[in-house]
């Protein structure tokens, strides 16, 4: 009898249900519970194994360059990085009033794995993110005008609670880049959370959007709500490489 149950409890897709009770009856751990609790049991294993698989399925969604942790982040280096602040955006509070949060640093400071941290954190509580290089990003909408599918694009990356546009700024925008990137903040503003990570100051992104009407808009749109972290310090890859 119990295999039968174990066998229906797996084609209505219980599978944490299943995978509980198939535990109970192996260690006998359960066996002095009511049936109140043996159920509460059941019905808590079942919503614990979606609620993990909902934010597998986010992470992989987001398609995160590190699968980074914020109690991970090292703060005995010193790279300019606030533990309290930290911990503050680790409750995502940021993303409920739709701030945005800018990290500026040196290259390989640790800016993608901060910005990654958060965004998998962000995960777990329940909201959906998207990150991407933003040379990447702006190759891919290039192809998206091309054939067609630039406003369903652009129209995903709006629905996302949080965008990461990682590595901002490495070249100066062409006119179809500076294009989406003022679409992008435009449809954002003031309704979602972004995070730029960029090796360049704040100052100096007016230079790399170029087309002075469009760098004030997209700058005013951005900064103006932003929390900033600006990271300071010499490259953690160059120092394990020089270790290694």
């Amino acid at each position: 009898m119990n295999e039968a149950i174990l066998q229906k409890m797996k084609q209505m897709k219980l599978h944490g249900m299943a995978s509980a009770f198939k535990t109970s009856l192996e260690d006998g751990g359960k066996v002095n519970l009511t049936a109140d609790e043996m159920i509460s049991f059941l019905i808590e294993s079942e919503w614990d194994d979606r609620n993990n698989r909902r934010i597998e399925r986010r992470i992989r969604t987001a398609r995160f360059r590190y699968r980074a942790d914020v109690e991970l982040i090292d703060f005995k280096i010193e790279r300019n990085l606030d533990k309290n602040l930290m911990n503050r955006f680790a409750e995502c509070t940021f993303i409920e009033k739709n701030e945005n949060i800018l990290i500026t640093g040196s290259t390989g400071i640790g800016k993608s794995y901060v910005a990654s941290a958060l965004g998998n954190q962000a995960c777990m509580l329940g909201y959906k993110v998207f990150y991407a290089s933003t040379s990447k990003l702006f190759a891919t909408l290039k192809m998206a005008r091309a054939d067609g599918s630039f406003i369903r694009e652009t129209a995903r990356i709006e629905k996302m609670d949080l965008l990461i546009l990682d590595d901002f700024g490495m070249q100066p925008l062409d006119s179809h880049n500076r294009s989406a990137l003022i679409e992008i903040i435009e449809d954002r503003h003031g309704k979602r959370s972004t995070i730029i990570a960029a090796q360049l100051p704040v100052g100096q992104w007016h230079d790399v959007i170029g087309e002075k009407t469009i760098a004030d808009a997209v700058l005013d749109r951005i900064v103006h709500n932003a929390h900033r972290i600006e990271m300071i310090g010499e490259s953690l890859r160059k120092k394990q490489q020089l270790l290694n």
